[in-house]
């Protein structure tokens, strides 16, 4: 900008001050590049008042570096202001649900209650209007029940026939549809009223979800904009799992209403109404107290346990492999809990995506109300999940990313490095192991093949986040930064995290791990070493046979560098003590058990009777039926430098020894 241009906007005050003249955003007393546009993000400055600081400096003709200075100082205060707006809007949005399933919960009349879900669809997405329609069985229509935000009355008094428009569009196929430009979307009909409306109230961009009770959409929730705008696929999961609740109210909302109806009109049904009346107290209780689990961050496993308590059984929840499939199914399609045996199924759905499901137990006989309850107990579990997994997703990134560091040496900076961990709950100055896990079981879907590895990630995220450690993916598999407590030992570790993923991915999955590493901050490639002898001896125990086990780099010694890369260790084995191996197996006798004593006592027969508690007549005999498999150079130098090498190969291919007992 020009310095007249400047001038000119300083004297009809929509610009900085002219040159010459102090200015609060320009220039504090210390002078420093930065610390006007640390005073405007104090006061929470909009984002075109960053230009002024930058503006006047130009105007005052101040040196190129004071400039460019600013410059760069503008533009890492609008990536912090960026930043904490993001911020603010995830927790606007994380707020909005907790209150949603609150107000909903304490509810009672429809007007109270319909006004409510639109107030808080318009909070929860942020757009400029929200407006619910209901379906009108009389007259055959759809017409416009509330809203919020518009401005134009012939919009709010919209009446449109089935099948007309976007809305009528997600009633007769009872699934979302969205559009960024309602007027050039041909996917839906057009009528010159409907188009009218929209026009008035100046809609572009629109998205509707379907209200489902059971098959049946009893109208249609809209969240829409003045301005193009693409709504993203989480956006429109969590407005399908709003007005899924939404509609549950309206139908508790209409229940009650018709429950005084029928109060009025069945005087004589006193004790029936009466009895009625403690099954939707009981339906408000547990609602109030999902509330307040909610607002207190409680979990999926409280939420079973407070309606366990309502409900007086045993409440629940199951992930949705664990459920029974048929009834699981039929939940979900008809949007209601389902009987299975003597239990009832609720599944926990959010949009299209199968969560799991609340199964209460050993209840057959279950009062209409009491299965609104566990319905909806259901619904809050579903947000719940979706709230929970957003936190658990970012963490992971986080962890991921900082043990990436620690890999590659990026960031040197110990202190850094420690603060990084400290916010994780992980201590870098305890003694870690780091393990490489790898999935052993192939397929030729490559879709299954990435599935299983997510899996795989996110188990093992899970279990570093529970054990105070780190995790990502690399190298086609998973690399871990577990710490070691007590009597730990790497070796075990390993064992216990090869069982653990593997049982969480129904596959088999090896884990090799380091030796202990020990002030991993120290040196920069600490981390990277220590990964570097983990996928050593996870190359070893592959080319051992011992798929889906766990060991440690301390179990191989130097034959873990031996291992390193592609050998045909079976063969080598074979070739070298396959007769005396086939001859045990044949006969029953102990022969490679003598090879071993022999050469641990250094080849003396004396010493080997005394370790295996046997006649030195014995162990001759033995040995002597060992020249004639092998040879008679077998005690040769090289020859039983090899044997020594192949019994250990051998012993180390097999199971495992047993832990010992106590």
């Amino acid at each position: 900008m020009s310095r007249d241009h400047v001038q000119s906007a300083e004297r009809t005050g929509s610009g900085a001050p002219a040159p010459g003249r102090s200015h609060p955003d320009a220039r504090p007393a210390s002078g420093g590049a930065e610390a006007p546009f640390l005073e405007l993000l104090a006061r929470g400055a909009p984002a075109e008042a960053y230009e002024q600081p930058v503006l006047l400096a130009r105007a005052e003709g101040q040196p190129t570096e004071r400039i460019a200075a600013l410059e760069q100082a503008k533009l890492l205060a609008l990536r912090v202001r960026a930043e904490l707006e993001g911020r603010r809007r995830r927790e606007a949005e994380l707020s909005a649900l907790f209150e949603t399933a609150h107000d909903l919960a304490g509810l009672r009349d429809l007007d109270a209650v319909l006004q409510a879900i639109v107030q808080r669809a318009r909070s929860l997405l942020g757009t400029d209007v929200a407006y619910l329609s209901l379906n009108d069985p009389a007259r055959g229509d759809t017409y416009m029940r509330v809203t919020e935000g518009s401005v134009s009355a012939r919009f709010q008094q919209l009446r449109l026939g089935m099948g007309e428009g976007l809305g009528g569009l997600v009633a007769q196929t009872a699934r979302p549809y969205v559009t960024d430009d309602y007027f050039r979307d041909d996917r839906f009909q057009h009528t010159l009223s409907i188009d009218a409306g929209v026009r008035d109230e100046g809609l572009v961009a629109i998205l509707g979800v379907p209200l489902m009770l059971g098959h049946t959409v009893i109208g249609v929730l809209f969240a829409a904009d003045r301005r193009a705008r693409v709504f993203e696929r989480e956006q429109i999961a969590l407005l399908g799992s709003f007005a899924a609740l939404a509609a549950a109210a309206i139908d508790t909302a209409n229940l009650l209403a018709e429950t005084r109806s029928a109060l009025a009109d069945l005087e004589h049904a006193n004790e029936i109404i009466r009895d009625r009346s403690g099954v939707i107290e009981r339906a408000s209780d547990v609602h109030d107290r999902l509330a307040e689990l909610v607002l207190r961050g409680g979990g999926v496993h409280d939420v079973a346990a407070a309606v366990s308590e309502v409900l007086d059984g045993q409440v629940q929840f199951t992930e949705a492999a664990a459920a029974p499939a048929q009834a699981l199914q039929s939940s979900r399609a008809e949007g209601h809990a389902v009987r299975h045996g003597a239990d009832w199924i609720a599944a926990v759905a959010a949009g299209d995506e199968l969560l799991g499901a609340l199964v209460l137990r050993g209840h057959p006989g279950l009062d209409p109300v009491d299965q609104r309850t566990l319905e909806r107990a259901a619904m809050v579990t579903s947000l719940l999940l979706l709230a929970r997994r957003s936190a658990a997703e970012a963490e992971q990134r986080v962890r991921g990313e900082l043990l990436d560091d620690l890999l590659d040496a990026r960031d040197r900076d110990p202190r850094l490095l420690r603060d990084r961990a400290a916010r994780l709950h992980a201590d870098l100055d305890a003694t870690h192991a780091v393990l490489a896990a790898r999935l052993e079981g192939g397929t030729a879907d490559a879709e299954q093949e990435a599935d299983t590895r997510r899996r795989l990630w996110a188990a093992a995220s899970h279990l570093a986040a529970t054990r105070h450690g780190l995790a990502a993916a690399r190298d086609g598999g998973t690399v871990l930064l577990l710490p070691l407590t007590g009597d730990d030992t790497a070796t075990g570790l390993a064992r216990r995290t090869a069982r653990h993923l593997g049982t969480a991915v129904h596959e088999p999955v090896t884990v090799g791990a380091s030796a202990p590493v020990e002030r991993l901050t120290a040196r920069p490639d600490a981390v990277a070493a220590a990964y570097a002898e983990a996928r050593r001896c996870l190359d070893a125990l592959r080319l051992l046979g011992r798929c889906g086990d766990g060991a440690a780099a301390e179990d191989f010694g130097f034959l873990g560098l031996l291992l390193a890369g592609e050998r045909d260790v079976a063969g080598f084995v074979d070739r070298t003590i396959g007769q005396v191996v086939a001859y045990d197996e044949r006969r029953g006798t102990e022969l490679l058990r003598t090879l071993d004593a022999y050469f641990a006592c250094g080849m003396s027969p004396a010493r080997t009777k005394d370790e295996l508690h046997v006649h030195v007549n014995t162990v001759a005999q033995r040995l002597e039926r060992v020249g004639r498999l092998l040879g008679d150079d077998w005690q040769s130098p090289a020859r039983a430098l090899e044997i020594q090498l192949a019994l250990r190969l051998h012993r180390l291919s097999g199971p495992p020894p047993a832990p010992p007992q106590h």
